[in-house]
C-alpha cells in the first residue's frame, strides 16, 4: 500500500515550533496566537485568505496575490482594516520577526471579526476584522506523484458559493478530499456542474495530450495565479495550450497530468481513478513547465 501524500506536503522543520505570528497588529508566539470562539471565521467560516511563497527574499507575484485578496474581501463586503501598503508592511514585519529569507509560506487570513452574539447575521460582527498571518519555513516534499479519485462533490455555480473565492468556508473541498481518501487516492478530482473535469479539492488541474496542455475553461475553478502563469508560459514558449471543456475519457488517456498551486507550483499526477497516466512519472512537458516557472519566479 502506498504511503499517503498531499499537495501541501513539506519537509519537517523544527524551526516551525517557535514561529511568530501576526495577529491584529501584534507579533506573538505561536502558542499565544488565538482568536475568540465568537470570531466570525471560527463560528461561520466568514472570511477570506491568501497564500504566498517566499523565494530568495522575494514574495512571488505579490501584486497579483494582493489583488485577489482585496477583490475577495470586497466581494463579501469585508473591510480588511488595512490598505494595500498596510498589508505589505504586516507581511514584511512578520517575515523579519521570523528571520525568513526563502522557502517560506505565508497564509493571510481575514475574518469579519468577533461577534456580539453567536448567530449568522453579519451586523453582529461589530468589533472590526481579525487579521492573521501564519508564516512557516516550508520546503515542498512530495516523495511521489499524486494520485486522484473522481468524487461526486462539485465546484459549483457562482450563485451558491463562488469557486473563485478563497473563502474560509472550505467544507465542500474537505468533503471531496475525504471521499477521495476513502477511495484510496491522495486527493480529489472534482467535476463542474456539466460533468466536465474541473479542478482538485486544493489545486488547479492540467493534462497533456500529444504535446498540448489542456485545462478547464476556468468558469468553475479558483482563479489560480499559478494556473494563469502556466498558461502564460505556454503561450510565450510555443507550447499549445487550450482552456476547454473535457471529460474523464479525455483525462484517462492523457500523456501527463499535473496540478498547479502557490505552495507546490507544479505537482505531477501519476494515477486517476486507478488508471495510470502516461508512464506514471513526471513527463517532459511537466518538467519543461517546472523549469520555465522556476526561471519566471527568479526573474520576477
Amino acid at each position: 500500500m502506498m504511503t499517503k501524500v498531499t499537495t501541501h506536503q513539506a519537509e519537517e522543520d523544527a524551526r516551525n515550533d517557535n514561529i511568530l505570528i501576526y495577529l491584529d497588529g501584534r507579533i506573538v508566539p505561536k502558542a499565544q496566537a488565538t482568536v475568540s470562539v465568537y470570531d466570525s471565521g471560527f463560528m461561520l467560516g466568514d472570511g477570506v485568505w491568501e497564500g504566498l511563497r517566499l523565494y530568495d527574499g522575494k514574495w512571488a507575484f505579490l501584486d497579483q496575490h494582493l489583488d485577489r485578496l482585496f477583490e475577495a474581501a470586497k466581494a463579501i463586503d469585508l473591510d480588511i482594516g488595512l490598505d494595500r501598503n498596510g498589508v505589505i508592511s504586516a507581511l514584511l514585519e512578520t517575515q523579519k520577526a521570523n528571520g525568513m529569507t526563502t522557502d517560506a509560506h505565508a497564509r493571510m487570513m481575514v475574518t469579519r471579526g468577533v461577534k456580539t452574539r453567536p448567530f449568522q447575521h453579519p451586523s453582529l460582527s461589530q468589533q472590526g476584522p481579525t487579521f492573521v498571518i501564519i508564516m512557516e519555513h516550508s520546503r515542498p516534499k512530495t516523495p511521489r506523484p499524486i494520485t486522484l479519485a473522481t468524487v461526486p462533490h462539485m465546484r459549483g455555480l457562482p450563485m451558491t458559493q463562488d469557486p473563485k473565492l478563497n473563502s474560509h468556508s472550505k467544507l465542500n473541498c474537505i468533503l471531496a478530499c475525504i471521499a477521495a481518501q476513502k477511495a484510496g487516492a491522495d486527493e480529489a478530482l472534482m467535476l463542474d456542474v456539466h460533468g466536465f473535469v474541473n479542478t482538485t479539492n486544493a489545486c488547479n488541474f492540467f493534462i497533456v495530450k500529444q504535446g498540448a496542455v489542456w485545462t478547464s475553461t476556468g468558469d468553475y475553478c479558483m482563479n489560480g495565479i499559478t494556473r494563469q502563469k502556466v498558461i502564460d508560459l505556454c503561450r510565450a514558449n510555443d507550447i499549445p495550450v487550450l482552456e476547454r471543456n473535457f471529460s474523464l475519457v479525455d483525462t484517462y488517456s492523457a500523456d501527463e497530468a499535473f496540478l498547479t498551486g502557490t505552495f507546490g507550483a507544479q505537482t505531477p499526477v501519476s494515477q486517476i481513478d486507478g488508471r495510470t497516466i502516461g508512464g506514471g512519472e513526471p513527463g517532459p512537458v511537466t518538467a519543461r513547465l517546472r523549469a520555465l516557472y522556476k526561471d519566471l519566479v527568479a526573474r520576477s
